[in-house]
């Protein structure tokens, strides 16, 4: 993953006196999936529409597979694929036939038939698209997505409404289509999809990266002290350390058999990432 698909510099947007993008720097490497984290509002999506050509921006400079997307031609949209929010509105026609039709605005697309199959509608490929189940059309969206055989596939909050298997199912399909290759941005409100997915996370609060790191290290949570929680004495204790093994091992030697309601916890992703939001809306109110 050396090459850098994405390379943006001090991106700025603006609208009227709010600074939605407020300066954001941006690498990411052929074949990654990288995921926006942010609360409503933060900038994200601003972010991606100006990555993908659909916004203008106010400042700063911005390179998507070698070129300025705002200013990129038909040859450089047919290399990018986008999976919107809302569901992609489609012809009343059957699921191969649809994605038949969209094949052909693609100078080398995917053969249709092997799309439907990757994203798991094949048995579906003679229904109408507007019979199928919410997942499912989810599903024919991604195909869309990816018919034309894209270098970099944007995904904006791809799972939402989804049930956990179907979330789960449709996880696979992303670590599919990484696997081939495609670079994949995936904005998502899901905390465990993006820990599940993601190579690396970037946390935007306020217009601006508050963090860019592995799920793993996100905010030096690799090595985050650990909370060690047991019962004794009817009372719940717990020791905050670096060393949980060892505290561990001298409670063992305290207690005969098991310790009761022994516990080890390492701060989750969305700790440190509700910690990262919080300081940024209180640094921003006492600056204000």
């Amino acid at each position: 993953m050396s090459e850098t698909v994405i390379e943006a510099e001090g991106l700025k947007k603006k609208y009227g006196d709010t600074e939605a993008v407020a300066g954001i720097d941006l690498s990411i490497a052929r074949g990654e999936i990288f995921s926006f984290l942010g609360p409503n509002g933060a900038g994200k999506s601003t972010t991606v529409e100006i990555l993908e050509g659909f916004r203008n921006r106010d400042g700063g400079s911005a390179r998507v597979l070698g070129e300025d997307p705002g200013r990129a031609g038909r040859e450089w949209r047919s290399r990018v694929g986008i999976v919107w929010q809302q569901e992609t509105m489609v012809p009343k026609l059957a699921v191969r036939d649809v994605v038949r039709h969209f094949a052909g605005y693609y100078p080398l697309p995917h053969d249709p038939d092997a799309v439907i199959e990757l994203v798991g509608l094949g048995h579906k490929a003679e229904d109408l698209a507007e019979s199928l189940s919410g997942g499912q059309r989810r599903r024919l969206d991604v195909a869309l997505g990816i018919v034309g055989q894209p270098e970099l596939l944007f995904l904006d909050e791809p799972t939402t409404g989804f049930d956990p298997r179907a979330r789960r199912e449709f996880w696979g399909l992303i670590r599919d289509l990484a696997a081939r290759g495609t670079t994949i941005v995936l904005t998502t409100h899901y905390l465990e999809e993006a820990e599940e997915l993601a190579d690396r996370v970037c946390v935007i609060a306020r217009g601006r990266v508050r963090a860019v790191d592995t799920p793993a290290a996100l905010g030096g949570r690799a090595s985050a002290q650990a909370t060690v929680g047991w019962l004794e004495d009817g009372e719940r204790r717990e020791v905050l350390t670096d060393e949980p093994t060892r505290v561990v091992s001298e409670l063992a030697g305290r207690f005969t058999g098991e310790v009761p309601e022994l516990s080890v916890h390492r701060p989750t992703l969305e700790e440190i990432y509700l910690g990262m939001v919080k300081d940024t809306d209180e640094a921003e109110e006492a600056a204000a």
